[in-house]
């Protein structure tokens, strides 16, 4: 895999700030887009700009047929038993929601839903939420010193009680990759329900949704090259089948009355309203692009990139690196400067056109944990190079010189 190569499908990647190309490192923030999405969501407004479903017009039929095409592809990506199995939301936080209002009518008084102490935002408050309503109990496994899933507490932290166990395969701060397999048997043996955050994990590495032995799974097209504003619920059909829908309105209904309404088939059950059309199809561009590369490439690369940042990053005297060896994680490194405040790094780096991210990374329980308030964090994909990792490095030097450290 070449990435200077990439490099040029990527019409972002040619912008300069202070006269300096810009070296983007935030990508499990977001992904930069390449050409063929951008020209996919282009054509969509260009050329066959309708509304979905029941359209007759010629437009609306091919609007339609590029957006399930892209249920199609999405099944395809993760190894879902077929597209009623994907539902497009908003993103993963969304899709998240989704879970814990229409899982809510399983848990009563007393039941005890499982989460990590690495999640993410989208993957607590929901559940927060759902756990007050019913008057259940949130737990959480505990974390290693280096920074992996302690194993042994989350068996020891499931029971009979646990009806719900959602856990992220990748942490967004520390890069873990959890294996969710092994998580997976742990709830069945216990009946729960097991949820996969899977918004750091389906962008970098090949999953088998089926394989998995998840029921649910949640994660954003715009952290995989896609628009944003478009997510992807993947389910067991038979559980969704069963599930309330999370919103109502247009799309969603089968037949309403002034009495009743019923509802629609799967995916479009989950789906209410006019969807993100153009966002779903660039999507499938996306999904296209990505397949072309491979996984099995696009993994090497990351880690050929995460070794290479590791090892310069820990040749500079006063930098803290956080979460395990490479090899186990994602192309996630999070780290402080001594003394300087995560934010102080990171605008020094952007002087020299060096985009990280710093700050909790909506994981504040997990920054509480650590004892530490934030952290600077670079993320790399296909289209990062070496010679980004050094600007990297010669920015924190930079800033260790302007701050007397």
């Amino acid at each position: 895999m070449d990435a200077r190569k990439i490099r040029q499908d990527f019409p972002i990647l040619r912008i300069r700030h202070n006269g300096k190309q810009i070296a983007y490192l935030d990508n499990a923030a977001t992904t930069q887009k390449p050409r063929s999405v951008i020209n996919a969501v282009k054509e969509y407004y260009e050329n066959y700009n309708a509304n979905v479903h029941r359209g007759l017009n010629f437009l609306s039929q091919k609007a339609t047929d590029k957006y399930e095409e892209a249920h199609e592809k999405t099944a395809r990506l993760i190894n879902a038993k077929n597209s009623a199995e994907i539902v497009f939301t908003k993103n993963a936080t969304e899709s998240l929601n989704l879970l814990a209002y229409s899982l809510g009518e399983k848990i009563s008084e007393g039941d005890e839903i499982l989460l990590t102490k690495m999640e993410h935002h989208a993957n607590l408050v929901p559940w927060q939420e759902l756990a007050k309503r019913k008057k259940a109990k949130l737990v959480f496994a505990g974390i290693t010193r280096e920074g992996k899933l302690d194993l042994e507490d989350f068996a020891l932290k499931i029971g009979n009680r646990t009806k719900i166990v959602s856990v992220t395969q990748a942490s967004n701060i520390l890069g873990t990759i959890n294996p969710v397999k092994r998580l997976a048997k742990e709830a069945k043996k216990n009946g729960a329900i097991f949820i996969i955050d899977a918004a750091q994990s389906v962008p970098h590495i090949k999953i088998d949704a089926k394989g998995t032995g998840a029921d649910f799974m949640a994660f954003s097209a715009h952290k995989m090259l896609g628009p944003t504003g478009i997510g992807v619920l993947w389910g067991k059909e038979e559980m969704l089948g069963e599930m309330p829908p999370f919103l109502t309105g247009g799309d969603m209904i089968s037949e309403v009355t002034f009495e009743k309404s019923t509802w629609n088939k799967l995916p479009w059950k989950f789906e209410a309203g006019t969807p993100n059309i153009a966002g779903a199809i660039g999507f499938g561009a996306a999904i296209d692009y990505l397949k072309k590369i491979g996984f099995a490439g696009i993994r090497a690369q990351e880690q050929r990139l995460l070794k290479y940042g590791l090892k310069r990053l820990s040749e500079i005297n006063g930098v803290k690196l956080y979460g395990p060896k490479a090899g186990e994680r994602t192309g996630i490194i999070a780290f402080n400067l001594n003394n300087v405040h995560p934010h102080d790094v990171a605008g020094i780096l952007d002087e020299n056109a060096v985009a990280i991210r710093s700050g909790n990374h909506c994981a504040q329980p997990l920054m509480n944990e650590m004892g530490i308030q934030g952290v600077a964090r670079a993320s790399f994909y296909i289209y990062n190079t070496p010679e980004e990792i050094d600007r990297l490095a010669d920015g924190i030097i930079r800033a260790k010189k302007v701050f007397g450290v």
